[in-house]
């Protein structure tokens, strides 16, 4: 059974870090992009940062400099570095990994999906 499961989330004031994780079982994606994304109240799922299986990263633009993605292929494992944080990156935040290694953005490019890992940030 394919499962991604993200940890790490919690409440943290303005400025401050949190690091997500994400493990993969039940399939290897060593091969595959895999990405954070997000989604606040009453907004759609947005992408965040992606990373390719040669460690190549996209960031939106908003987390630009404060976000850090990484990826240990043989842990089979994702995460994201947050810092800096604003109130504006409270969300629920997902991992995903997409069924080849070409990343995007769009969340219909990613097959699998973990149940989500929620931040919120104060000011």
């Amino acid at each position: 059974q394919v499962q991604l499961v993200e940890s790490g989330g919690g409440s943290v004031q303005s400025g401050g870090s949190l690091r997500l994780s994400c493990a993969a079982s039940g399939y290897t994606y060593n091969r595959n992009c895999m990405g954070w994304f997000r989604q606040g109240p009453g907004k759609e799922r947005e992408g965040v940062a992606t990373i390719r299986s040669d460690g190549r990263t996209t960031y939106v633009d908003s987390v630009k400099g404060r976000f850090t993605i990484s990826r240990d292929n043989v842990k089979n494992a994702l995460s994201l570095q947050m810092d800096s944080l604003k109130p504006e990156d409270t969300a629920m935040y997902y991992c995903a990994a997409a069924p080849n290694d070409a990343c995007s953005f769009s969340p219909d490019r990613f097959t699998y999906w973990g149940q989500g890992t929620q931040v919120t940030v104060s000011s």
